[in-house]
């Protein structure tokens, strides 16, 4: 029998919520509002830590299955994909939770709190932490977001499988060395049509129990206490009722850095009072001091208090553990062969052919020699990506070419330079020492791969990158200057180059595109990532990834990073052509729309429209297809977006298959965000446009296949619409 009655699963969670909160003194609620929350044992509650990471498999924990990184899944456009992956990540961290309590250990890594997705707008390819987010896109970002919570938080009626956390709110994407101090000045506008939407869908569609706020300020306001942010849009506007924690050491930057309040006491008083609920640090100690100055009521306290115990039962961590479902999975479902199957699959999806030269890929298997070249090409942690785990067995991408390839091909390796100078290097001070073995294999090579590219010692989190200068961000986006100088002496050989690109951003290689005969993207591919690189460049498995991002030509094309309005930014609002846009990958085969048609051509204001189009696989193998809807306000009284994403979908098509693929365009998404926030819906023309790309010269160009476009009309008055 429950010694207590909120210990008793068969009352109502709020009955549970109160009665334990009214057992609880002043100093032991303020104890639980700390990441390593302390055991309250008369009460038989156990210590907590409440930081996990999931990013892309469970994190920092051990070995465990590590899927693509964030940006490499957004690349497979697959929202279906990624909830699998959450799922399987979700299965891994109860099987480790249940069996680290079991043997006591309730530790930092091991708890069912997880801080992840991170469904920031890569608004910047400078910025470090791009690889841990879905991109440039809102819309593709907020459908990607609801997949994962959905995927980590489950799908019971009573209980929780993980807390899910979308990261960080809001507008925030660098520069990580001022992440501290820096103040995100941001118009109503672009808050809301660029910045939230993401959140928004978390919270509203995905039903995520946590957020996590910024290091920085917005308009003024440091996130993890801003009541513009966490009160009236988070609480008030979108009806959020889980708990919000602070980024690591957030209100430190209160007094320290942003100079907002004078003493700790002043920091935590004003966090818990606009809408954060646990500090991710130690400030929060002072909320008991915080109370006896008056600066905070203890009801307050209560509050934010509350919010963390509704999760701590809904996660079911005060009920036996036969009641509780999730506590019957195995932990053989760690680093287990179905998970690793995932992977590979996920790896292969998120692959973007970005040039393919006179149908050079897919190569043969039986070619006399192949040269693998490069930094990138036998490194295990580079398939890593950050907030990883350890898998217990990864394949680099030499490893792949090697199982692949027919018995007789000789496949050379040389590793030629290392990723940037400075670096750990066998080389020492002459950094190119490495080039003479590579430019010998490659003479003696029928074709060259060359994998290349960043890693994580390069583009990170403040602090993490510790081969870069620039604090985890970078200052140009090219290939690091060694690599440029290795491709261009392997170059030189005269040899057809594929060219294999590792990173978590975007990167500008004019040049180096210019020159290979094939490049394709593998990302941060995760720990079957060598496997699914072989897989396409040998045309076991044909490529559809697109990109998440837009490929600039140079920085020159950017403003300034620390420039947070939108104007010339992402392929949304940049008037420049780029050197490869968002939404683009090619194929090994050929596919053909036809039959675009609108289930009407006047639309009533606040009506949604259907819409059908037939893809036909045209070539000679079986492929994916990612369908792409891009709408543009031809008549806006605001500055719009040139085109913006309004659906997508991932088919399988057979050669010769026909396919018609639906779509539902709703009226907020024809609407538009005026100077002061407001959503409006405004009569007028409308041109959407559906094909494997951007309806865009460039895309066209590059891929040779044509973009169906029809026009509507939305007829009726101007309104206003809710978020």
């Amino acid at each position: 029998m429950p010694q207590y009655p909120f210990q008793d699963p068969g009352l109502a969670l709020e009955d549970r919520v109160q009665d334990l909160m009214a057992r609880l003194s002043l100093e032991e609620k303020v104890s639980q509002m700390a990441h390593e929350s302390k055991a309250i044992p008369r009460l038989e509650i156990p210590a907590y830590n409440w930081w996990n990471e999931g990013l892309h498999g469970v994190g920092r924990s051990g070995v465990a299955t590590v899927f693509p990184q964030a940006i490499g899944l957004a690349a497979t456009f697959d929202p279906d994909l990624v909830h699998r992956i959450a799922g399987a990540t979700s299965d891994e961290a109860r099987a480790k939770h249940h069996e680290f309590a079991r043997q006591g250990y309730r530790r930092q890594y091991q708890g069912l709190t997880f801080w992840s997705p991170n469904v920031n707008i890569f608004r910047d390819p400078r910025w470090g932490r791009g690889q841990e987010t879905y991109g440039e896109d809102p819309f593709l970002t907020g459908r990607m977001g609801v997949a994962f919570v959905k995927g980590l938080q489950g799908g019971d009626s009573k209980y929780l499988k993980l807390v899910a956390t979308p990261k960080h709110f809001a507008v925030h994407s660098g520069p990580e060395a001022l992440r501290h101090q820096f103040d995100a000045r941001v118009s109503p506008k672009d808050m809301r049509e660029t910045y939230l939407p993401a959140f928004r869908d978390c919270v509203m569609d995905g039903g995520a129990e946590s957020v996590m706020a910024a290091y920085n300020r917005t308009n003024g306001e440091p996130c993890s206490g801003s009541i513009t942010l966490l009160s009236r849009i988070l609480r008030e506007e979108w009806g959020f009722r889980g708990y919000v924690v602070s980024d690591c050491g957030a209100i430190d930057d209160f007094h320290a850095h942003h100079a907002i309040t004078k003493t700790p006491e002043q920091s935590a008083a004003m966090a818990v009072r606009n809408g954060c609920d646990l500090e991710c640090g130690h400030v929060f100690s002072k909320l008991v001091e915080a109370c006896r100055q008056g600066l905070i009521a203890e009801a307050e306290i209560d509050r934010a208090v509350a919010r963390l115990m509704r999760a701590r039962f809904r996660l079911g961590m005060f009920d036996p553990s036969e009641s509780v479902p999730y506590t019957k999975i195995p932990y053989g479902t760690v680093d287990s062969t179905a998970h690793r199957e995932l992977a590979r699959e996920a790896a292969r999806a998120s692959i973007v052919l970005l040039k393919n030269e006179e149908a050079f890929l897919p190569l043969r298997k039986d070619l006399g020699c192949i040269a693998v070249i490069g930094p990138n090409a036998d490194d295990r942690e580079v398939l890593l990506g950050n907030y990883n785990g350890f898998p217990s067995v990864s394949v680099t991408i030499l490893e792949g070419i090697r199982r692949i390839v027919s018995p007789k091909t000789r496949v050379l390796y040389a590793r030629g330079s290392d990723v940037m100078k400075g670096a750990d290097s066998p080389w020492g001070d002459k950094p190119d020492d490495g080039f003479g073995e590579a430019m010998a294999a490659a003479e003696s090579a029928d074709v060259v791969v060359m994998a290349l590219g960043l890693n994580n010692r390069v583009e990170g989190e403040e602090g993490s990158a510790a081969s870069s200068e620039w604090s985890g961000d970078r200052v140009t986006i090219e290939l690091p200057a060694l690599q440029r100088q290795l491709f261009e002496a392997v170059a030189a050989k005269g040899k057809p180059i594929v060219l294999v690109l590792l990173s978590g951003s975007a990167l500008a290689i004019p040049r180096e595109n210019s020159v290979s005969r094939a490049v394709l993207l593998a990302w941060y591919p995760g720990e079957e990532g060598g496997a699914a690189v072989a897989d396409v460049l040998f045309g076991d498995h044909a490529p559809s990834g697109r990109l998440p991002v837009t490929f600039v030509e140079s920085v020159d094309q950017l403003p300034p990073f620390t420039d947070y309005a939108m104007t010339g930014r992402t392929y949304r609002f940049m008037e420049a052509e780029p050197l490869y846009p968002f939404g683009f990958g090619l194929s090994y085969t050929a596919f053909r729309y036809s039959g675009l048609k609108l289930e009407k051509t006047a639309v009533p204001a606040g009506e949604a429209v259907g819409l059908t189009v037939e893809v036909r696989n045209e070539g000679t193998r079986g492929s994916d297809e990612i369908v792409q809807v891009y709408l543009t306000d031809l008549e806006a009284s605001v500055r719009v977006p040139l085109r913006q994403l309004v659906g997508f979908a991932r088919v399988h098509l057979e050669p010769g298959q026909t396919r018609a693929v639906a779509f539902r365009i709703e009226a907020k998404q024809m609407s538009l965000i005026d100077e002061e926030g407001r959503r409006i819906l405004e009569p007028g023309g409308f041109r959407v446009c559906v094909g494997g790309r951007q309806p865009d010269a460039r895309s066209q160009s590059l891929t040779g296949t044509a973009v169906l476009c029809a026009e509507f009309e939305v007829a009726g008055t101007r309104r206003e619409l809710a978020y």
